[in-house]
């Protein structure tokens, strides 16, 4: 019967087609409207590392004192003093530090230009805490942190544009006129928003070229290519040692920790790292630490743009709209059958079956809808960069799940919207019909 009446729905869509035109275009645009917003805030709220999230957090201390904060809060990262000695303490069982760099590379051969790569100063517990995925190779070992090794990791594009994507472990890459070996090259790893960076505003920057051991780009003195907020009232002095070890904040760290225990110790850990700076005084106020997990650091950093949270809200009310619309619409083309449905219960047709058979009418009309909503959908995301910016508006895609999701969602909304018009249908009383009729 479900054949049958899918069928018979296909028919009814030919015989009212400026009828059936009106619900499918206000199906189609209701629900490509929803889609295309969906489809970017999907992308900026998603969790970066589901499965980890709760396991990283990151570390910050106050080193400026409550008359410099805002609403109490310590800087967003650390000062090199602080992330080191902390790192130095091995109080987690996985820790980083990082910093952003922009190196210039050095082609091989006489026919290329160098160009800047970005990429990130860290140590090696970078890529087992955030799960970075390799193509050759692998991470460097402690000992090159320790030793200050000249090696680097690239990422899969890089080897591609270096190496035309050969695995170029063990060669030699120059970059800012340093010789560094290569122990490894990334899979596209890109996670969006870029969690462990958010300090220099890189929540969805361009990928990550290269990474290279902290330590070592300390030695040669590789500028930071992010943020360095050295506040308003600091004196940082002169010189690249002052600014070292002064009190600007450039680093940000992370630390995985098992479960919340092991969090509570080390935020008591931190807490006494920040009462001995007070008496040994560096600090002059109460200990101020913060530790927070990667989805709270992503809810205080306000990583979600309002407006696309703005633009989901006005979608699904243009989409409630175009279904009010779709009942109205429904219920005149049902009730114009009446005849029809009075002629069915005489001959013995149970409510029930009216139901099962006006439903899937709706149905059939809701995956044209949903078909039509699929194409806009595809055009809309050609124009999605006229309301957010672009390095948002790229990670909008039409992938299988949203193909799917457009489907399902237009199939259903247009069912339940089809419950009102379908009850009035299977009320029609048919003695007075017959009479009638």
């Amino acid at each position: 019967m479900f054949a049958y009446y899918f069928q018979l729905g296909l028919r009814s869509l030919r015989r009212n087609p400026a009828l059936t035109a009106l619900m499918v275009m206000a199906i189609g645009f209701g629900v490509a409207a929803s889609m295309i917003t969906w489809s970017v805030f999907r992308a900026v709220s998603g969790d970066p590392i589901p499965g980890k999230s709760g396991q990283l957090y990151t570390v910050l201390v106050d080193n400026r004192g409550p008359q410099y904060n805002d609403k109490g809060e310590p800087p967003e990262a650390l000062t090199y003093t602080d992330a080191t000695a902390l790192v130095a303490a091995r109080k987690a069982a996985h820790q980083t530090l990082l910093f952003e760099v922009a190196p210039s590379v050095l082609p091989e051969g006489n026919q290329s230009l160098p160009f800047i790569a970005h990429g990130y100063a860290t140590n090696t517990d970078f890529f087992g805490m955030f799960e970075v995925p390799f193509e050759f190779g692998g991470a460097w070992r402690a000992s090159d942190d320790e030793g200050r090794a000249a090696v680097v990791v690239i990422s899969h594009a890089l080897n591609q544009q270096l190496f035309n994507g050969a695995d170029s472990v063990g060669r030699e890459i120059t970059l800012d006129r340093h010789s560094y070996r290569i122990v490894g090259v990334t899979a596209h790893w890109d996670p969006k928003p870029r969690f462990y960076d958010l300090f220099s505003g890189n929540a969805f920057g361009d990928p990550v070229q290269v990474y290279l051991p902290f330590a070592r780009a300390v030695d040669v003195e590789m500028d930071t290519a992010g943020r360095n907020n050295c506040g308003s009232n600091v004196d940082f002095g002169s010189g690249r040692d002052a600014w070292l070890h002064g009190e600007c904040v450039w680093v940000p760290m992370w630390v995985e920790l098992a479960d919340q225990p092991a969090a509570n110790a080390y935020r008591d850990f931190l807490t006494h790292y920040a009462a001995e700076q007070q008496r040994a005084g560096r600090f002059h106020w109460a200990p101020n630490v913060r530790l927070r997990d990667v989805n709270n650091w992503l809810d205080y950093k306000q990583v979600v743009p309002p407006e696309s949270r703005i633009s989901l809200m006005v979608a699904l009310g243009f989409f409630v709209i175009c279904l009010v619309n779709t009942i109205g619409l429904l219920l005149a083309k049902f009730m114009r059958r009446a005849a029809e449905i009075g002629v069915r219960r005489a001959l013995g047709a149970p409510r029930g079956e009216i139901y099962r058979q006006f439903l899937i009418e709706a149905a059939t009309v809701g995956l044209a809808g949903g078909v039509l909503g699929l194409l806009l959908t595809a055009l809309g995301m050609f124009g999605v960069g006229l309301l957010f910016e672009p390095q948002i508006a790229r990670l909008a895609h039409l992938d299988a799940s949203l193909v799917a999701m457009t489907l399902l969602v237009a199939v259903v909304a247009t069912v339940l919207a089809a419950f009102y018009p379908t009850w009035r249908a299977a009320k029609v009383q048919p003695a007075w019909q017959l009479k009638s009729n």
